[in-house]
């Protein structure tokens, strides 16, 4: 799983209306990993718009995540979920979905990043690295230091999140982290500019190429 750019929707930026041309455009950029992630929206709303996007992830070949409700992704048969320390114990969405479905957790400290390391997950979220108004009640900031030991701390691949944009990717990249988190960094604005822009500077450090 290419976790290099991996891109997660915000109701602030999309809706039923656009979501689909949004996330194509996030992709044909350079978005290796698609998340939908919606918090004040009602369940039937979230199906709708996760049907959606499961459908323009599959058209590109793009692994497809839903955050926190295993419940919609499930139902649209996306490829995993990602859950947070608050939701159900990665213990009992395997029990639920099997081995082959992507499971990813979200970290915050690298006690959780330890504990983590016993659990059968995919990948982790560490973060946040920077300030972010992405969330109503984040996290305290992690900062690089705190990214640099938790790669070499997590037997998992790591993603870094929180407060990353062009201007700083590049210290977040000499971090080693497995991929890059972004929300606003790629929807707010032109989704393919944003993505391609974000894309080079990764490449360039990781290695590969856009296609």
């Amino acid at each position: 799983m290419d976790l290099k750019l991996y891109a997660i929707t915000d109701e602030r930026f999309m809706d039923e209306t656009n979501i689909a041309d949004k996330v194509a455009a996030a992709i044909e950029g350079g978005v290796s990993v698609i998340q939908y992630r919606a918090k004040s929206k009602d369940s039937a709303v979230m199906y709708r718009e996760a049907l959606i996007v499961r459908d323009v992830t599959r058209k590109y070949g793009i692994p497809f995540i839903v955050n926190d409700r295993l419940d919609i992704a499930l139902a649209v048969s996306a490829d995993g979920v990602h859950v947070g320390q608050a939701d159900l114990p990665v213990s009992v969405v395997r029990k639920i979905t099997g081995r082959d479905f992507i499971v990813g957790l979200s970290t915050h400290n690298l006690f959780q990043v330890e504990d983590a390391n016993k659990e059968k997950v995919n990948y982790i979220g560490f973060g946040p690295v920077f300030p972010t108004n992405t969330k109503k009640n984040p996290d305290p900031v992690v900062g690089l230091d705190g990214l640099r030991e938790a790669v070499k701390k997590s037997v998992h691949s790591v993603v870094a999140i929180g407060g990353i944009n062009s201007d700083n990717i590049d210290s977040v990249l000499v971090c080693k982290p497995a991929g890059i988190a972004v929300v606003r960094a790629v929807f707010d604005g032109d989704p393919f500019l944003n993505a391609r822009k974000l894309r080079e500077k990764i490449d360039a450090e990781m290695g590969g190429s856009l296609s």
